[in-house]
């Protein structure tokens, strides 16, 4: 099975962080199943160079071929849609685990358009590999939500029309799954700025993800990690 991580800030991470996926990656080990992490890019964000240009994994011992994902700070649906089509034809991936949206909805687009870019990347994916899975998460309001409700509001009205889009779309061919918010996530104790997951996101992201890949396809066994 080929896994391909998907997302903004939240995903990509900055240096110094495990991420979510190397919490994901751990899972998929301790499995015993053979699989393999594919993407074109590997690097952390760096604040001070602004850039994607750090490998400053807070786990040295992560392994190059396991930090491939297609992920970017100040990047979301609008950024990801144009890109997938060519990435799954060359990475072939099996499974997109995508996280995506908060930045869309606080810097670029509203819901509606939002979901229409979340059409496209499902349709882009598809052209490329037409039995691709994907397991999508909504959206996590930030802190930005408990200062500003219209914000707040965007966030819960992309969630509904992200619903709408996997129930219109979903196929047996090619299955869509909206995964859970991660039980018990609180942005206060699960990030570092309100933001960003901190040790404690991170493994509660990475068990979104595998605990519904479990319930809704059989695949891998709950998440037993942190």
């Amino acid at each position: 099975m080929r896994y391909l991580f998907v997302g903004d800030s939240m995903t990509v991470g900055s240096a110094g962080d495990y991420t979510w996926r190397y919490r994901m990656w751990r899972h998929l080990c301790a499995l015993g199943e053979p699989f393999q992490v594919v993407g074109p890019r590997v690097t952390l964000y760096d604040k001070a160079a602004d850039a994607a240009v750090s490998a400053e994994y807070a786990d040295p011992g992560f392994p190059p071929h396991a930090r491939r994902h297609l992920a970017g700070w100040g990047e979301g649906w609008l950024h990801m849609a144009p890109l997938i089509g060519d990435t799954v034809r060359e990475h072939r991936p099996d499974v997109l685990l995508v996280s995506l949206g908060l930045i869309d909805l606080g810097f670029y687009t509203d819901a509606e358009q939002t979901a229409v870019n979340v059409e496209r990347f499902i349709a882009e994916a598809r052209a490329a590999a037409p039995r691709v899975r994907m397991a999508l998460l909504p959206v996590i309001p930030n802190t930005r939500a408990d200062l500003d409700p219209g914000f707040a509001d965007e966030c819960a009205r992309f969630n509904t029309e992200l619903a709408k889009v996997v129930a219109d779309h979903d196929s047996p061919a090619s299955p869509l799954l909206l995964a859970s918010r991660p039980e018990g996530y609180d942005i206060l104790l699960d990030t570092y700025d309100g933001t960003h997951p901190n040790s404690s996101g991170e493994h509660k992201l990475a068990a979104a993800f595998a605990d519904a890949m479990h319930q809704a396809w059989g695949m891998g066994a709950p998440y037993a990690g942190g």
